[in-house]
């Protein structure tokens, strides 16, 4: 299976509101949250009822395929007390969970573990996004 070319550069949408949210998580932890940091730095930010139905924000549901055949599942982008790997609750501040936010459906997503291995996902749907559910308070 071949993937779209992931654009490591290219800018991602974020709400406000996770903006702020996740600008509050960042504030109160040490220089771990670096990366997380970046993305807030350099995101376009969007009023949560403008954010396009098919960008990844907190709390969306994203159907992803990886990269050998038949690897599909669904996994829910949260925040880190509320993850739960097992169950396909991804940490938004996991190496995979970072490469979700504000990425778009068809998009290609990589990213390396901490261990050094590459891991790449390609964003199929996304059966959930709150703001496209009108919750604009989650």
């Amino acid at each position: 299976m071949s993937f779209p070319s992931p654009q490591p550069g290219a800018e991602r949408l974020l709400s406000e509101l996770d903006h702020r949210r996740l600008s509050l998580l960042v504030g109160a932890a040490s220089t771990a949250y670096k990366p997380l940091q970046d993305l807030l730095d350099t995101a376009e930010l969007l009023p949560s009822p403008q954010l396009p139905a098919d960008v990844v924000s907190m709390n969306s549901e994203v159907d992803v395929l990886g990269p050998q055949p038949g690897q599909r599942q669904r996994l829910t982008l949260c925040y880190p007390a509320e993850a739960r790997p097992e169950q396909g609750r991804i940490s938004v501040l996991s190496p995979v969970g970072l490469s979700l936010l504000g990425r778009t459906v068809g998009e290609a997503v990589s990213w390396q573990a901490g261990h050094g291995a590459l891991g790449s996902l390609c964003i199929q749907a996304l059966p959930y996004q709150p703001e496209a559910n009108g919750d604009f308070s989650r």
